[in-house]
């Protein structure tokens, strides 16, 4: 065999075992993607399982029962989810009907009419709302945001819509300071970075010549923010949306702290209340007997499922929306 064709021969078995190499490492990464991704379905398969497990001797006790029921008494063994639940989804309400304006006008305000030297300020200091522990907020809310609103806010509102119907309703009784509402707003306060961050990234990454085209046929900023910014972002508004709506529904400390622990329903926004998540910080430890560790672990279950529930609805929104506009 002459020098040229050993040579070619070399090359060739070089290039075999290179492209073996490559073909392996590809067949790793393959391997290792598809294994994180089974990894985390088995993590939230195992999570149901473990919580609907748990579960299992409340919901055969107290049935279909424990769902509509606010009696929680932990002497007697009677036990319901409903005044938790109320809570948890009312001090949401509370905090995204807030925060969510605020959050897009704040994000607005930073691309597209912040002066260049004041958007890093402003910037760090949202995110380090965002990184603030949540039992500071509750702290905080506890010593500070409560009286506040117990010596201004709360009797101002019961002043002015004391005759009001329906709003007297919502905002009757003496002014506790802690309650529904008062732990909304600290919701709100916590929510607030995550919708501005999210709603601020999505909105500097929409393709400046959009929003100069639009500038350039005489339509003013609301025009572009509306017709431009957010029908291109709002896959990114509505993640940041509920991302936000996913701290809100599982905070525990902060709220914990200002909700006042009331296993009862008040028409009244500034009674006393409870959520699922501070229920089960609460009384987790102090749970004696099947049927009370059992009620709070169905309580871990049900805000799983309105969690679940909450993250399909938002998808399927998402898919109207893009079917809409094509």
């Amino acid at each position: 065999m002459s020098d040229a064709a050993l040579q070619n021969s070399s090359i060739a078995l070089l290039r075999g075992q290179v492209l073996d190499r490559l073909r392996l490492r590809d067949r790793i990464f393959h391997f290792s993607t598809v294994a994180a991704a089974l990894i985390v379905l088995a993590i939230l398969a195992g999570v149901i399982i473990a919580l609907f497990i748990g579960a299992i001797p409340a919901l055969c006790n107290f049935g279909a029962g424990f769902l509509v029921s606010q009696r929680w008494n932990p002497v007697t063994e009677n036990f319901g989810a409903l005044a938790p639940i109320y809570g948890t989804l009312v001090t949401s309400l509370i905090a995204m009907v807030i925060a969510v304006p605020f959050g897009l006008l704040i994000a607005v305000f930073l691309t597209e009419l912040c002066p260049i030297w004041l958007r890093r300020p402003i910037g760090i200091a949202i995110e380090l709302l965002a990184g603030i522990p949540s039992i500071i907020y509750g702290i905080w809310g506890l010593f500070v945001f409560a009286p506040f609103l117990q010596g201004t806010l709360q009797p101002f509102l019961i002043k002015v819509f004391g005759n009001v119907p329906v709003l007297s309703e919502l905002f009757a009784g003496p002014p506790y300071g802690i309650g529904i509402l008062t732990a909304g707003l600290i919701l709100a306060i916590m929510v607030l970075p995550f919708v501005t961050s999210i709603s601020r990234d999505v909105f500097e990454a929409i393709p400046p010549v959009l929003k100069e085209a639009a500038y350039g046929v005489g339509a003013t900023t609301w025009e572009v923010v509306r017709n431009v910014v957010l029908p291109y972002a709002r896959v990114g508004v509505v993640g940041g949306f509920m991302l936000g709506l996913g701290r809100a529904l599982g905070e525990t400390m902060a709220v914990t702290f200002v909700i006042g622990n009331a296993h009862r329903i008040s028409p009244s926004l500034l009674a006393p209340g409870t959520t699922i998540s501070a229920t089960i910080a609460n009384e987790f430890t102090e749970a004696v007997g099947d049927i009370y560790t059992s009620s709070l672990i169905a309580l871990g279950l049900i805000l799983f499922v309105m969690t679940f529930i909450v993250l399909a609805a938002a998808r399927y929104m998402l898919l109207r929306i893009d079917r809409r506009m094509g």
